[in-house]
């Protein structure tokens, strides 16, 4: 196989996997294994992870999404906590990480496009997520209540006033506080549903009120 020939393959994928070339050619996985790697030294192609690839420009012919990129990286996942808030803008920082869960083990990638983490979530709390148009590109995103969820449940310690205080929160009107109550009630977790009771608080206090369950 030739460069070329990947480039007229797959050029306008962005990026792919070692699985995407083995289909679209004869050759054995080993084989293409060993000239991808060859092309990643030399420059030829971006290494995303073990077994991911992209072109660089300008062989490539498609921008690279990094928040699509990273429900590819790691499947299952969903984008959430930290970077998902932030998109919501329910916290005032740049998150420049894109943080992640998934129902596997947690991993962690840095590559060209940026720097991705997944945490782990029990498979029965692997739900609360929709698809959304981020930069031109469907990309599975936490809804805001379930970001709000995960970072409480994946950061240790319990969520009083003080804390949450520290999160400076804004924008806090996206958020539906029944589904919110609704869905950390399905983690069967006592210490979410106190931490909901605390954000509430919190919450209606800021706004004098306007929140309620």
């Amino acid at each position: 196989m030739r460069y070329y020939d990947l480039v007229k393959m797959l050029g306008k994928e962005g990026f792919f996997d070692l699985a995407s070339v083995v289909q679209l050619t004869d050759q054995r996985r080993e084989t293409i294994h060993m000239q991808l790697y060859r092309w990643c030294k030399a420059g030829k192609l971006l290494s995303l992870r073990r077994g991911m690839y992209a072109f660089p420009e300008p062989s490539r012919s498609v921008a690279i999404n990094p928040a699509e990129l990273a429900n590819k990286l790691y499947r299952p996942s969903y984008i959430s906590t930290y970077w998902a808030m932030g998109f919501y803008g329910l916290i005032p920082e740049k998150v420049v990480t894109y943080t992640s869960v998934t129902s596997r083990v947690p991993r962690s990638f840095e590559n060209s496009f940026g720097s991705f983490r997944y945490q782990s979530i029990k498979p029965a709390a692997f739900f609360g997520y929709r698809s959304l148009d981020i930069g031109g590109k469907a990309v599975v995103i936490a809804e805001p209540e379930k970001a709000l969820l995960d970072l409480w449940h994946l950061e240790k310690g319990a969520w009083a006033e003080d804390r949450m205080d520290e999160m400076r929160f804004q924008n806090t009107e996206v958020i539906n506080a029944e589904k919110l109550q609704g869905y950390a009630e399905r983690y069967q977790s006592p210490r979410l549903v106190k931490a909901v009771a605390v954000w509430v608080s919190v919450i209606s206090s800021q706004n004098e009120g306007t929140v309620e369950l």
